[in-house]
């Protein structure tokens, strides 16, 4: 086993090393580009490609650099790239098959009120925990300006909830407990 960083072993091309890579980081891709796209499908596809961009770019990563981000960073531009290709086929999603990170309708719907940027942020600080330090260096913007993107985005996404079957449920709920 070789006891060099994941890092270094990456940027000279390793196999090994991109099994690794993709071992610790596949799961966290998958997910983030299935929030993202709001397709498991396209999210699988998302992230394949997102592989094979950084097996093939494994030069121009930095050892010392942050693997993570540079790989978030390569998804998020798959996934827009992906989106952008889908609206100009003009198709609108298929419907989602059972899966385990299915997204109900009501809240797919909202998401898709944000624009991609928007949906990456979201997912990042809610699911991920990601701290906006962090996105600065995935996204290359100024922590100040992802905190102010994503108050907007999370507002976006409260008013697009807002009078969706589940919530009048939960209205309905209030006004008999309450």
């Amino acid at each position: 086993m070789d006891a060099r960083p994941l890092d270094e072993r990456f940027a000279e091309g390793s196999e090994a090393a991109l099994t690794d890579v993709i071992a610790l980081y596949g799961q966290p891709l998958l997910r983030y580009c299935h929030h993202i796209l709001c397709d498991y499908h396209e999210a699988q596809d998302a992230v394949q490609t997102t592989f094979i961009k950084a097996y093939d770019n494994h030069h121009r990563f930095r050892p010392g650099t942050s693997l993570s981000a540079w790989l978030y960073r390569l998804a998020y531009t798959t996934c827009v790239d992906l989106l952008r290709h889908r609206k100009r086929q003009l198709v609108t999603p298929p419907p989602v098959a059972a899966d385990p990170d299915y997204i109900g309708e009501d809240l797919r719907h909202a998401l898709e009120t944000l624009s991609p940027e928007q949906r990456a942020l979201v997912y990042s600080r809610v699911i991920e925990q990601r701290s906006f330090d962090a996105l600065a260096v995935i996204y290359g913007k100024p922590a100040a300006t992802l905190r102010k993107r994503y108050e907007r985005a999370r507002k976006k996404l409260a008013q697009a909830l807002q009078g969706t079957p589940a919530e009048r449920r939960s209205k309905e709920y209030e006004t008999h407990t309450g």
